[in-house]
């Protein structure tokens, strides 16, 4: 089973986090406990320890008599730095309950305590359950520090409605369940592995085709959701290829990055690599027409009324590899449709490229699709049901978007 990793905060709802890991115990995994300083004003260390098996490391300065190990591990023979070696060997880290305190703290990239310190050297997936009133919970500033949190990855289990702490007072911010969590908790450590042993090229971005030497066609695509899809990818256990098409973001760690410019160079460089992938994932946006001939310098404006361009189709990429295919490998496109008839025109794209899905999003919506931090998708399948997947952080639609990609290889 797995290494599982809780960090409680402070809060009343700290003695919830005792019921969760007595449920992630007796589901066999091995569990260490954190506890900030706070914490330990509701609940005493000695609960946690007596549940599952371990010491609690409370300052970041703890002797950790385990040196670092989990229940049912050989401990190293030296003693380690405690939150280095207690996040290298965790399988899944979960904060519950989360503070508001903490919730900031993560989002700024902290490490000030033991908490904090783990989540910033853990390697693994983030699991985030907030716990706070109500005001709290809906304060812009924690809001805006969830959704930074999400858009890096972290995972988050949303916190129920109805009586708080304080006596007379309703509302959103109740910890959820500790069933809930430990439910969450199973979906993420499947989530781990399954994408193990296959290799997955994506693409990222929106190419530009030149008019002149400073000049070009192009869109608004910023590669968030290509790059999100590499970095959930890699996450799951893929080896993957990514084309970027003038992205300025940061590679996703593990992910093998290559950078192209044109529609041209973007089909020679997924040439290259769509062999040896098992899934193709094409969230680029490629510039469907380009200048038909590009000047080498500069065109001068002086003198001009007017400038006429004469514009070529590019190449059709998904439409180009799709009779490339071989038997075992899964083909998914990604459609940006603008306002009503999406899904229709989707789904007519779908069937003459001969995709095995389409992902569709209706970029005339302000708040979802370029260049912004949030989506809102459906994946059409060729055969099954569509799957619509409600706006949310461009990691957490790349994760449902995997998800149907699993289910299209029959659970492989």
């Amino acid at each position: 089973m797995a290494r599982i990793l809780v960090g409680v905060c402070g809060g009343v709802a700290a003695y919830k986090a005792l019921e969760l890991v007595r449920l992630l115990t007796g589901e066999g995994h091995a569990v260490r406990v954190l506890q900030s300083e706070n914490a330990q004003r509701f609940v005493g260390a000695a609960s946690f320890a007596a549940l599952s098996g371990a010491p609690v490391l409370v300052g970041e300065f703890d002797a950790d008599s385990d040196r670092g190990a989990y229940p049912g591990e050989e401990p190293v023979a030296h003693h380690p730095i405690g939150h280095l070696e207690l996040a290298a060997r965790a399988d899944l880290y979960v904060i519950a309950p989360a503070t508001a305190s903490t919730i900031a703290r993560l989002a700024l990239g902290a490490a000030d305590n033991m908490i904090t310190a783990c989540a910033l050297a853990a390697d693994c997936p983030l699991l985030v359950a907030p716990a706070m009133n109500a005001r709290m919970y809906d304060h812009p500033a924690t809001q805006a520090n969830l959704a930074l949190l999400r858009t890096r990855g972290a995972h988050v289990v949303g916190p129920g409605a109805g009586r708080l702490a304080s006596i007379g007072e309703q509302g959103v911010g109740r910890l959820a369940e500790p069933a809930e969590i430990a439910r969450e908790c199973a979906r993420l450590l499947a989530r781990a592995a399954d994408l193990a042993g296959l290799r997955v090229l994506v693409t990222a971005g929106g190419t530009r085709e030149p008019i002149d030497a400073v000049r070009f066609v192009g869109n608004s695509s910023s590669g968030r959701m290509g790059f999100a899809l590499a970095e959930a990818a890699a996450a799951r256990g893929a080896d993957v290829d990514l084309v970027a098409a003038n992205v300025q973001l940061a590679t996703p760690a593990a992910a093998e990055r290559t950078d192209v410019g044109t529609a041209a160079e973007l089909a020679a460089a997924c040439r290259e690599r769509f062999a040896r992938c098992d899934v193709l994932l094409m969230a680029a946006a490629v510039a469907d027409f380009a200048p038909a001939q590009a000047q080498a310098d500069k065109i001068k404006r002086a003198g001009r009324a007017a400038l006429e361009l004469t514009l070529t189709p590019t190449v059709d990429v998904l439409a180009e590899l799709a009779p490339l295919r071989s038997d075992g490998q899964t083909l998914v496109g990604f459609a940006a449709e603008h306002g009503d008839g999406a899904i229709e025109r989707a789904r007519e794209k779908l069937a003459a490229k001969a995709l095995d899905a389409i992902v569709v999003n209706d970029v005339s919506r302000a708040d979802i699709g370029f260049d912004v931090a949030e989506n809102e998708v459906t994946v059409i399948a060729a055969r099954g049901p569509d799957v619509h997947v409600p706006r949310a952080a461009k990691r957490d639609v790349a994760d449902a978007v995997l998800d149907a990609v699993i289910a299209l290889r029959g659970g492989q």
